[in-house]
């Protein structure tokens, strides 16, 4: 009997740098915020959720810049 492909799938490495999954989280968490803010029209709220929408991209950049100079190094 085989296995499910999602039994087999071992990965080896992970692919992301860990700033680029928080930041994708942090920009989540900032626009549900900021979302949440324009509803009750709560300012306060809403520029919480661009900050943290902004701090998420720039997590997510330098993740992203990580990743890249990982993969330039394997090659």
């Amino acid at each position: 009997m085989v296995a499910p492909l999602w039994l087999q799938y071992q990965p080896t490495e992970l692919n992301m740098d860990k700033d680029r999954i928080e930041g994708s989280a942090n920009q989540a968490k900032g626009a549900i915020k900021q979302a949440a803010g324009k509803v009750t029209g709560d300012a306060k709220l809403q520029a919480e959720g661009a900050a943290d929408k902004a701090k998420g991209q720039a997590q997510n950049a330098i993740g992203g810049v990580k990743d890249a100079l990982r993969d330039a190094a394997k090659h």
